[in-house]
Order: C-alpha cells, then sequence, then structure tokens
C-alpha cells in the first residue's frame, strides 16, 4: 500500500507539473458547456424568430393578394432590400417567377404553374426555402378553400379525422441540443481528460528512460499500472465534474420557455450520470495506457491513442442509426452508458440496477486490460520498446 501510495502521488506530481498538458485534459470539460450553450441560443433563435428573407420575385405586379401574404409571413420583394445586405441576397438568389396568366388562370379554376428557384443544396438556405414553400402552400390552400365554400361545399369535408396528439414525453426529453449532445460530450470528456497523462506516463516514461528506473526498483509492474491508471482515472472525473457543473450554470443562461422546453441536472441526475461516468473514466485510461504501452515511440502513442476517442463519439451515432439494437450493446462499455444517459437526459426513469451492471461490466474489461498491461510490462521488449 506504501509502494501504491509513492507511486501515485509521484504521478499526480508529475501530471500537475505539465501546465500544458493539464490545459488540454481539461479543454473539453470548459468547451462542452460553451458549445452548448452557442448551439442552443442559436436553435431556440432559429425556432422562435422569423427574420426577413428577400426573394427575387418576377411578375409579382399581377398577384397583388399573393404578396400581400409573403409580406405577412416576413418574405420580401429583392427590391426593398438593405445596400449592406443586398450582396448577400443576391448571392442567394432566391426566386419565384409569377407568370403573366396568374389572374386568368385564377379566375377560371385552372393550375397555375409558379417556378420556386433556389439552391437546395446549401444549409444556410433550407429554412428560407421551407419559409418560402410553405408560405405558397398556405395561400393555395386559403384559394381552395374558398372556392368550395363558394359552391356551397363545407371544407371539413376535406378532414373526415381528426387527429389529437398528445406528447407524453417529459419536457427534458424535446430535441434541444442540449438533450442530444450532452451524452456524447461527456464521454468524450471522459476519454479526453486522462488522454494526456495515460501517454505521458507510459510512452513519454519510457522515451525519458523513467519507466526503466522505476521497474529496475523492487515494486510490482501491477503497482506501478494501478498508480497510472488511478492518476489518469481521477483527472478524467475532475474532467466530468466540471463539464456537468458548468453545464448546469450554462443552461441556467438559456430562455428555454421560449420554446416550451425545460433542463436541469438536478441532485438524481447528477449522481445517475456520475455513476455511469465514473466506470467509463477507469475503463478510457486503461484502454489507454494498453495502447500506449503497445506503441514504439511517444508520437506513435499519440496517434494511436487519438484514434480512440473516436470510440464514443462513433458508438452513439451508430446506436442512433440502429433500429433493431442487439441485447448486449445495453451492458456494453461506452455502448450501454450512451443509452442509460439518453434515458436519464430525457428523464425516463432509468434502473440502478442496470446502471451497477453496466458499471461492473466495464470495470471487469478495464481489470482485465490493466492486468493485461501488467503482464506486458514484465517484458523487456515492451520497456525498452524493442521490435
Amino acid at each position: 500500500m506504501i509502494q501504491f501510495k509513492a507511486l501515485f502521488i509521484k504521478e499526480i506530481k508529475e501530471a500537475l507539473r505539465d501546465k500544458r498538458a493539464m490545459m488540454v485534459a481539461m479543454m473539453m470539460a470548459f468547451m462542452a458547456p460553451v458549445m452548448i450553450f452557442a448551439m442552443s441560443k442559436v436553435m431556440i433563435s432559429k425556432a422562435t424568430e422569423k427574420p426577413i428573407v428577400y426573394v427575387k420575385i418576377t411578375g409579382g405586379e399581377y398577384a397583388p393578394k399573393l404578396i400581400k401574404h409573403f409580406e405577412t409571413a416576413n418574405l420580401m420583394s429583392f427590391d426593398s432590400v438593405p445596400e449592406d445586405k443586398k450582396v448577400m441576397w443576391d448571392e442567394r438568389n432566391i426566386t419565384l417567377t409569377i407568370p403573366d396568366t396568374f389572374a386568368k388562370d385564377l379566375s377560371e379554376g385552372n393550375v397555375i404553374d409558379i417556378i420556386f428557384s433556389a439552391d437546395h443544396s446549401d444549409k444556410a438556405m433550407l429554412i428560407p426555402i421551407k419559409r418560402v414553400e410553405r408560405a405558397v402552400r398556405a395561400f393555395s390552400l386559403s384559394i381552395g378553400y374558398k372556392r368550395l365554400m363558394v359552391r356551397g361545399i363545407d371544407v371539413k369535408l376535406l378532414q373526415p379525422l381528426n387527429l389529437i396528439e398528445q406528447d407524453t414525453a417529459q419536457p427534458n426529453s424535446s430535441p434541444l441540443v442540449i438533450t442530444m449532445m450532452l451524452g456524447m460530450y461527456l464521454l468524450m470528456t471522459a476519454f479526453m481528460s486522462g488522454l494526456p497523462l495515460a501517454i505521458d506516463s507510459s510512452a513519454g516514461e519510457r522515451e525519458r528512460n523513467v519507466l526503466e528506473m522505476l521497474l529496475c526498483q523492487p515494486v510490482d509492474t501491477l503497482k506501478v499500472v494501478l498508480a497510472k491508471l488511478t492518476s489518469a482515472s481521477v483527472i478524467a472525473v475532475i474532467g466530468v465534474l466540471l463539464t456537468l457543473t458548468l453545464t448546469s450554470v450554462a443552461v441556467d443562461f438559456v430562455d428555454l420557455a421560449k420554446i416550451g422546453a425545460a433542463f436541469s441536472l438536478d441532485m438524481y441526475t447528477f449522481t445517475a450520470l456520475l455513476s455511469l461516468l465514473v466506470p467509463i473514466c477507469v475503463f478510457a485510461s486503461a484502454l489507454q495506457l494498453f495502447f500506449a504501452f503497445q506503441s514504439k515511440s511517444f508520437k506513435e502513442a499519440q496517434s494511436t491513442v487519438t484514434m480512440i476517442v473516436m470510440v464514443p463519439a462513433m458508438l452513439p451515432v451508430a446506436l442512433m442509426m440502429m433500429d433493431d439494437r442487439p441485447k448486449w450493446t445495453e451492458w456494453m462499455p461506452v455502448a450501454g452508458q450512451s443509452l442509460l444517459m439518453e434515458d436519464i437526459l430525457k428523464g425516463i426513469p432509468t434502473s440502478w440496477g442496470m446502471i451497477g451492471f453496466t458499471g461492473l461490466v466495464t470495470l471487469a474489461i478495464s481489470a482485465a486490460l490493466v492486468l493485461a498491461t501488467a503482464k506486458k510490462l514484465k517484458s523487456e521488449k515492451v520497456v525498452l520498446a524493442l521490435s
């Protein structure tokens, strides 16, 4: 126990001595709340605000009522665009062509072809395009309803069924970037925060010949690996705690009431998320140490271990795209935690037994990685990076 304590203190001191590495370790913890706050503000503004869209309308004089309908929807003619925005809207080039036979075809009940041109591949154009399309469809429906009413036909005949939707979801489960992205950010933080320390204490110490000198002492390799694992895991847990705390503070500055949503990290949610993420921090550090010791150099370790960070980023996305997920994904490391965090953030009741079982499986795999790493450190090829 005395040896383990001395090794652990050594690892922590070396980690705190490298200020740049610690800044990289805590980077995700500070970036995640800022990004979630910024993206939430943008999404809320897009959902609640309808800025003016300028359309190049040809033949507007033939359909004055349609133009007036556009103006009520904040869709203005390109002629009224301010000078400072003229270049931008000219490049966007949203055009609407109204035929000169509009009034005649309307009176005769003919179908009128209105040509709408825009770049549908431009993501910035998606919302303006949808607004123009909705405005034209709404105007078309109003004309159709009036024609039926003139002929004495009740427009209710067009809707024989009335679907009353009742949303049973919790306010937290609204499709917000907070609930969608926080789970992935927390997993990324668990993997990223301990990454610099895991690489430096393995491949870094080997290049500085510290590892060789350390293993020359009468100390068990298992204690060496456990000390490195514990120090990297502690840093990772600190990163996760910072992310949760700062996100909770950042969300308070987002007015979710504008879109009828709510989000809060209460004590139950905080505890449940932490219970899921602590085993992941241990697993991530064990995995990083295992692969770092396999590398021949510090640079190789950086490139190899950094690729492991893609695991928490890709797995949740892959699970979202799977319609029929295998049962084993519910308790496997990263996959199980990702699914459980999604339920917790949506406010769905989650079994503590399932949280504990998934954590035990994750810790068991971590223990296997630690034993494998300790065994490999008894080989001179691994310690001296011999080919």
